[in-house]
């Protein structure tokens, strides 16, 4: 299968460059030439399957070059016990009558960007290799909270990378800060940004594009490449977790063959939501994509107006990971939307000179028949924490949150009785603040000990990578000005 650009059909290589490389070299996203379907008894089959196997038998539909075996070692690597906690993997808990969670926090770093964090770095090494690449790749990373560690973790001590993580200072929850600062590994360098995300991710879009640090550091033997879910090999092993939820149902008899669910999921840069919108196309019967923003509601806006206007306040909030203005996968849902890539070019200059720019409506009612999006603030989302554990005994943090208030109010809205799916992105115990707040607790511990006492109000035990963050020394302390990133760069690779 061929990968081409969202800017321009004469930009396509193939799957192995697509991950090396991260980001098109006009700007745009590497994406699939199509999208492959299922055949008509694949869900079936894969339910007697574990979640490995499941893995590799939807990666293969995209990755023609990687063989079964090269695969079955990639899955049993990325998944296996001394990684995730549960042999499901990503489990799906039934939490109320018609209402299941995804869990996808089971991983090491306790946030469901392990699910293709733990992925990527075989996918890149095989890619390395097969395309000849005899440099080292430079991997950037812009995070809003959770892609940092996540992809710290799984890129420490990989042969042939360096790993550096751009964050914004003040931006992320102690927790989060904590597990990137302390994060060990030969190869990997950590970086505050005085900002917010955007600034993190349009610098790092920068860096991308300056042509003479990229020469300055092809002469030292280096060549960026991306972590975020700009690149391909993180997207793809999301679309797993989706199709491997519906299997799950199918086995436990929950649903029955064919019937249709609904997926709601908490979303910033759009990458996740985008991950179920491919198992859609593939032939998973999911009916609406049900999209939850907190105040920095620009995706949620656009959904049902066709406008993207990043022109408004930015909000922080007790669900940082989705702090963003700039949702950048929306590119790739665009590109096979309009099957235009001069169209989205056209978007993403505009969005780039002004920070808006309006879809056509015959777009926009394409958007409006599959997607649905819902807004939540702060005040709602300690509410929804609250109500979830009174009602039904299950402890979710602030994402998550934001995810079931959206289906609450769908439901509402529309009398939708259909299953839903609500993804789950973080263990609660990364947020403990805002979720002892959202219990009652008027005085809350400060920096870790608080995990202390979410344990103890709930009967909930700390999990164990969140616990082993105690004793841990800080390794990283620099903060820089969003125009000066590429001095961090420079100075991790020396």
């Amino acid at each position: 299968m061929q990968y081409i650009s969202t800017r321009n059909l004469g930009v396509h290589c193939s799957a192995s460059r697509a991950i090396a490389q991260g980001l098109a070299g006009d700007g745009g996203l590497l994406t699939p030439f199509f999208i492959p379907k299922l055949p008509g008894k694949a869900l079936g089959d894969m339910t007697a399957m574990a979640y490995q196997q499941r893995a590799v038998y939807i990666m293969k539909q995209f990755l023609e070059e990687f063989s079964v075996k090269e695969l079955t070692d990639f899955t049993a690597a990325a998944y296996g016990p001394d990684k995730f906690d549960t042999p499901a993997v990503a489990p799906v808990r039934a939490v109320e009558p018609g209402t299941y969670c995804l869990e996808l926090w089971h991983g090491p770093t306790c946030a469901f960007k392990d699910m293709a964090l733990q992925m990527l770095p075989h996918l890149l090494s095989a890619s390395l290799a097969k395309i000849e690449e005899p440099r080292t790749a430079c991997i950037l990373a812009a995070t809003s909270g959770d892609t940092g560690k996540g992809a710290l973790e799984g890129f420490k001590d990989v042969p042939r990378t360096r790993i550096l993580v751009f964050y914004p200072k003040d931006g992320v929850s102690r927790v989060q800060e904590f597990q990137m600062v302390t994060q060990e590994g030969a190869n990997v360098g950590v970086c505050a940004v005085r900002g917010n995300f955007d600034d993190a991710q349009t610098g790092v879009k920068k860096l991308f594009a300056d042509e003479a640090l990229r020469e300055e550091l092809a002469g030292k033997g280096y060549f960026f490449s991306s972590a975020n879910s700009i690149n391909w090999g993180r997207v793809l092993p999301q679309i797993v977790y989706y199709i491997s939820a519906y299997c799950d149902l199918l086995r436990d008899e929950k649903i029955t063959p064919g019937q249709a669910v609904n997926v709601c999921v908490p979303t910033g840069n759009f990458g996740n939501i985008l991950a179920a919108w491919y198992a859609r196309e593939m032939g998973v019967p999911i009916q609406k994509l049900i999209c939850a923003s907190n105040a920095n509601d620009a995706l949620t806006d656009f959904l049902s107006t066709g406008v993207y206007d990043r022109n408004r306040d930015f909000h922080q909030t007790i669900s940082p990971s989705m702090d963003i203005l700039v949702s950048s996968n929306l590119e790739r849902l665009l590109f096979f939307l309009t099957q235009d890539a001069a169209q989205v070019k056209g978007y993403m200059e505009e969005l780039s000179a002004t920070g808006r720019y309006q879809v056509s409506d015959r777009v926009t009612e394409k958007l409006n028949r599959h997607f649905k999006g819902y807004r939540c603030d702060d005040q709602r989302t300690k509410e929804t924490i609250r109500a979830v554990y009174h009602r039904a005994g299950y402890l979710i943090d602030p994402h998550t949150a934001v995810a079931f208030s959206a289906l609450e109010r769908y439901r509402e809205e529309t009398g939708d009785a259909t299953p839903a799916i609500v993804v789950s992105t973080a263990s609660p115990f990364k947020f403990c603040g805002s979720v002892l707040e959202a219990l009652g607790e008027r005085e809350t511990a400060q920096g870790l000990d608080a995990m202390d006492q979410l344990s103890a109000k709930t009967g909930i035990p700390v999990p164990a990578p969140l616990a082993g963050l105690r004793g841990k020394r800080v390794r990283f302390d620099q903060v820089v000005d969003k125009d000066r990133m590429a001095e961090a760069v420079l100075s991790l690779l020396g």
